[in-house]
């Protein structure tokens, strides 16, 4: 009896014992797990905690863009020429609207696709792409009540996204000047190109949090966006509806292929209007070719003509060749077999009958009596061949000879503007300097606060003797009568060449050209027309150029309030007689 309690007691022993190290194995099972926890724990948080940090933030965290606005771009006086118009950009997240039921037939997605002008098929197909994707546009620029009328529809993984389209308020008239962007706010044609860093102002930054629907839950930081720079152009909107316009007829008036403008401020070099015909709608590309947009003001080059007789002649005056009132023996004569002649036969001319009858002759005898550099000299630095710095894309240049050696016949030719080729614009600066009475300024396409400084190149007394012999050219028996304008004394001189073809050969087709200054008596403008191409019957820049030189000069003339200089005089007589009249008299 006692021998079995011992061995019950005994049992109860072991077996308490065991129960003892099972739990005592367990807890160091538990402990030995939680300090593996711990030490887990401890090395995600403290050791090593980037990983995971890092894979969650791509998971949740976004970087928006802050979108800021595009300079605005204005005229001299602060017109707007280019502004930016808000709009939104309506984009899907393909994985968001997956996970959501996709598209569906709820009426929703209907109304969505004819908001955006887009089949419902087209709209599916796009998402559908990538599947996974979290970004990708169905519309751009789209107007901001098309973008109110989307935002109400609700419709899953559809966002809206602030940005800007550009308007400008002149269109054609001043296309060739602003140019375009391209639908992300790039400046790709133009002033906007040219001066796309300028008036592209610093994006800013938000960083957020957002849930797996797209929600933001939470603000981490942002940077403020720095706003674009304003541009204040040279152009006077007025006078380049002006130009444009009066280019814009001459064209069709002559059935020419195109036409192209220049005015310059004379005392500051700034460009005041440049005008292209034919030209497109910046605010509506469609359909519009690339050629349509190019400037021809600046790419464009030719042979000058007869345009650079004016130069040949103060030239000839510096070196004494001829005198004021010289007179030349102006009969056809031949070089090395080539006949130097003119449209009308004159035995003789004085030297500003050359200029006023264009004569070829004349100006080839000058040419000849110097030295071949005198021409070239003089030529390069009233600006043939030197590059016109405007800043726009596209300038040309010209072309012009860098010879040592030059033969009778190049020298004759070079003197009424064979043999170089530039661009209406550096035509434009020859004239603002003639007309600043030989003062050369670079020319601005910005706006520019006077007095500008610039480097005299030609003798004043000289270059103003010259303008008072262009004048002679629209008055009575010169080649540019129908430029005259009435109440105003212009300096003017006219052109006309043939076009060199593809072959690099003359063909029978004509560029015609005027140039000049205007008040002659104290030049303020400089203006450069040339038509080319005309295939209305006439083709001499007399006939056809000239009058849109009058038609534009008077414009601007009376525009800008400028004094006439050439009032008929009256009378004292006269005077005394209408004093004498009642109330209802002329005054």
């Amino acid at each position: 009896m006692k021998a079995a309690r011992t061995g019950k007691l005994k049992r109860q022993e072991e077996q308490a014992s065991f129960i003892s190290w099972r739990f005592a194995l367990l807890c160091g099972c538990i402990l030995l797990a939680l300090v593996g926890l711990m030490l887990r724990t401890a090395y995600l948080q403290v050791i090593n905690p980037d990983r995971l940090v890092r894979e969650g933030d791509m998971r949740s965290l976004r970087v928006q863009a802050v979108p800021t606005a595009r300079g605005m771009i204005s005229d001299r006086a602060g017109r707007p020429l280019a502004v930016s118009v808000p709009v939104n950009a309506i984009w899907a997240d393909p994985k968001e609207l997956h996970d959501r039921g996709g598209i569906t037939l709820d009426t929703r997605w209907k109304a969505l696709s004819d908001a955006l002008g887009v089949p419902l098929d087209q709209l599916v197909s796009r998402i559908n792409a990538n599947p996974k994707g979290r970004f990708v546009y169905l519309a751009r620029q789209v107007n901001p009540a098309i973008g109110d009328y989307i935002h109400k529809l609700k419709l899953p993984g559809i966002y809206l996204r602030q940005e800007s389209r550009r308007y400008y308020p002149a269109g054609q008239v001043m296309a060739h000047i602003i140019g375009v962007t391209n639908i992300d706010s790039q400046g790709i044609e133009g002033v906007e190109k040219s001066f796309d860093r300028w008036l592209t102002g610093q994006p800013g930054e938000r960083t957020v949090r957002k849930d797996r629907y797209g929600r933001v839950i939470e603000d981490i930081s942002s940077v403020d966006s720095q706003a674009a720079h304003n541009l204040v152009l040279s152009v006077d909107e007025r006078l380049q509806a002006l130009v444009y316009r009066e280019l814009n007829n001459a064209v069709a008036f002559n059935k020419a292929e195109s036409g192209t403008a220049v005015l310059v401020d004379v005392s500051t070099g700034e460009v005041l209007a440049m005008a292209n015909s034919p030209s497109y709608n910046p605010n509506n590309l469609t359909g519009t070719p690339k050629e349509a947009m190019r400037n021809r003001a600046i790419t464009d080059i030719f042979e000058p003509g007869s345009t650079v007789k004016p130069m040949v002649v103060m030239t000839a005056l510096q070196h004494g060749v001829v005198k004021e009132n010289s007179v030349l023996n102006t009969l056809p004569y031949s070089i090395s077999g080539h006949q130097i002649k003119d449209v009308a036969r004159y035995a003789e001319l004085s030297v500003t009958g050359i200029l006023q009858k264009s004569s070829n002759v004349g100006v080839s005898k000058l040419a000849l009596a110097m030295p071949s550099s005198a021409l070239v000299d003089t030529y390069s630095r009233f600006g043939f061949g030197k590059a016109t710095n405007l800043g726009l894309v596209g300038e040309s240049s010209g072309l012009y000879p860098k010879k040592q050696r030059w033969s009778d016949i190049e020298r004759a030719t070079f003197s009424y503007g064979y043999g170089l080729m530039v661009t209406p614009l550096q035509l434009a600066r020859v004239y603002a300097t003639i007309g600043s009475l030989g003062i050369y300024r670079p020319l601005s396409i910005t706006k520019v606060d006077p007095p500008v400084a610039g480097e005299r190149i030609f003798p004043e007394s000289i270059v103003r003797t010259v303008v008072h012999m262009m004048e002679s050219v629209a008055l009575p028996g010169g080649g540019g009568t129908k430029a005259a304008i009435k109440g105003y004394r212009i300096a003017i001189k006219t052109g006309t060449a043939k076009k060199v073809g593809p072959d690099g050969k003359y063909v029978n087709r004509y560029l015609a050209y005027t140039a000049g200054v205007a008040p002659a008596s104290n030049p303020r403008f400089a203006l450069v027309v040339v038509i080319d191409d005309p295939q209305g019957g006439k083709y001499y820049g007399g006939a056809v150029s000239a009058p849109v030189f009058g038609a534009i000069m008077g414009g601007v003339l009376r525009t800008m309030n400028i004094e006439p200089d050439a009032l008929p005089t009256v009378d004292k007589s006269e005077l005394v007689t209408n004093t004498k009249e009642g109330s209802g008299g002329r005054s």
